[in-house]
């Protein structure tokens, strides 16, 4: 039997199993867990693993919701892939066609946007059906399945890279939803994800006591009188330090370098009445840039901007990594293997059926013509890697190597790594500059019959690569010679970029998350019912 025929009985396997596949999708959307929380989520991935025959890590590198799983079938190569599953807060979004947050929840609570939902099921059903195929034919080969949280951070993927839980890889097939023209049904080529640094910064007022301004009845029984100057404290700190940041974005790297910084507040105050200062305050960073020059160099103005808040509010301040996370590094030979299987695959479809009238409805509730053909016909088409470069970098200055982040990069210096990405679905713009609010595509993403054509295609795509990569010995060895000449030598190589990671997994912060309380389970930011929605 040909290769071919194995990789047509894959592809009839994930055509047996859509129902499942589908179904799992539901528990993970449903569940909308958020970076670093993904209790439910993660427990589902092992207990399904578990089920199918896999070996499973649960925690792995110290990150309670991350896994490490693992099926031997002979010697052989070890193929590696992985699901995400963290949501994001402020984007509960039903799956419906019309906007509203999940039942019982307020809409502040986690919801998937890229889907990381469909991605990780995605890749599951790539594995277990290639899984389906080396059983039954004997193949020989290791598969290894991660579960890497907290990917909105760039939370996990360095630290499995540095605890050493990639060494061991052949290759890596890394898998995200479209989500951006022209990556759409391909594969990356030369313009890879760049760095990302993700830092806290917290400021503590411990000694309120000793601030300059302090005086009052010397007869007062307690140190700091109502009628006392108060010192600053840590919320004023936190500000001067999101006012000053801003005021000084464009000091902190050359004019003209493609890059973002963004931040959010995670813990503020603690006091709620008196003249008391507050007595901590952290406000976290992300950093999407090219280099890691770059984000060394932007850390180095955030540390200066801290210590000058800190000390002209009467505080103390460290920071804490949430993530350094590496560029990416090309395969050509792995990303046309893989292109040419999506090619054998073909597209997703999603202007037919259910998914085509569902779309329609969600015109018609926003006001809309509904369209013939309501999806945006780019997600129905392929474009081989190369012709996506080239559009790709007709937005980009010639000298930059690298755009926007995702850790999937943290892969590229163990093992061959490919980016593949299929289409999710999008709505085709009703007129020249509409555009769709943001539940739209959040609500797609969640329900069934719209989903499932991402789905299909990405796990046939994924499976079938495997295949070729177990059964085509040429082509994972062509692979594996592009790795050791692009990092000079693979890992320790004179081009290899070693682990940026040198910290723990920041699992205790005050992340967003569910919670139990004796309201029942809720988002942490309670839901106001006296309020209308």
């Amino acid at each position: 039997m040909t290769v071919n025929l194995q990789k047509s009985e894959l592809i009839k396997w994930v055509d047996n199993r859509i129902g499942n596949l589908s179904d799992w999708h539901q528990r993970i959307f449903d569940h909308g867990e958020t970076a670093w929380r993904e209790y439910r989520s993660s427990a589902w991935y092992v207990e399904r693993l578990r089920a199918e025959g896999f070996n499973v890590e649960q925690g792995s590198g110290g990150m309670p919701t991350a896994f490490c799983a693992e099926w031997n079938n002979g010697s052989g190569p070890t193929i590696a892939g992985y699901a995400e599953y963290d949501a994001v807060p402020g984007n509960c979004q039903a799956a419906d066609t019309i906007q509203r947050p999940r039942d019982g929840l307020s809409p502040h609570a986690g919801g998937h946007t890229d889907p990381h939902s469909a991605l990780g099921i995605s890749s599951l059903g790539g594995f277990l059906g290639a899984k389906a195929i080396m059983e039954k034919y004997a193949i020989e080969g290791r598969l290894k399945f991660f579960g890497e949280p907290a990917e909105k951070v760039r939370g996990s993927k360095p630290i499995h890279a540095a605890k050493g839980y990639y060494d061991d890889l052949d290759a890596a097939i890394s898998f995200h939803p479209f989500y951006m023209l022209p990556l759409c049904n391909t594969t990356r080529w030369d313009t890879h994800c760049g760095a990302a640094y993700a830092m806290i910064y917290s400021f503590e007022c411990n000694s309120p006591h000793t601030w300059q301004g302090q005086t009052g009845a010397t007869d007062s029984p307690i140190v700091a009188a109502h009628a006392s100057a108060r010192a600053p404290g840590a919320n004023d700190a936190l500000v001067q330090m999101y006012q000053t940041s801003k005021a000084l974005k464009e000091h902190m790297v050359a004019a003209g370098c493609g890059w973002s910084m963004n931040e959010c507040i995670l813990t503020a105050g603690q006091a709620t009445a008196d003249n008391l200062p507050a007595q901590i305050a952290q406000i976290q960073y992300i950093l999407r840039v090219p280099t890691i020059e770059m984000a060394q160099s932007i850390t180095g103005v955030l540390d200066n901007n801290a210590a000058a808040a800190a000390t002209i509010s009467h505080c103390s301040w460290h920071r804490d990594w949430v993530s350094k996370s590496r560029h990416g590094l090309p395969n050509h030979s792995l990303a046309q293997l893989t292109y040419d299987n999506l090619q054998f695959v073909g597209a997703p479809i999603f202007n037919q059926g259910k998914a085509r009238e569902i779309a329609r409805e969600i015109q018609r509730n926003l006001g809309l013509e509904p369209m013939d053909k309501p999806f945006l016909a780019v997600t129905e088409q392929l474009i081989s890697p190369q012709a996506a470069e080239i559009e790709l970098r007709k937005q980009l200055p010639e000298w930059q190597q690298h755009f926007t982040s995702d850790d999937y990069t943290e892969y590229c210096w163990h093992a061959p790594t490919v980016r593949l990405y299929i289409a999710r679905p999008t709505l085709a713009a009703a007129n020249a500059g509409y555009r769709y609010p943001d539940w739209v595509m959040n609500a797609l993403g969640g329900i069934r019959e719209t989903i499932e054509p991402m789905i299909a295609c990405a796990a046939k795509t994924i499976g079938c690569t495997i295949i070729d990569l177990l059964i085509e010995k040429d082509m994972l060895a062509k692979a594996k010679r592009e790795f050791e000449e692009r990092t000079g030598g693979g890992v320790n190589g004179s081009q290899w970029q070693a682990p940026l990671c040198d910290y723990e997994a920041p699992i205790n912060f005050r992340w967003p998350e569910y919670v139990t309380t004796e309201r029942g389970h809720e988002w942490w930011i309670p839901r106001n019912d006296s309020r209308p929605t």
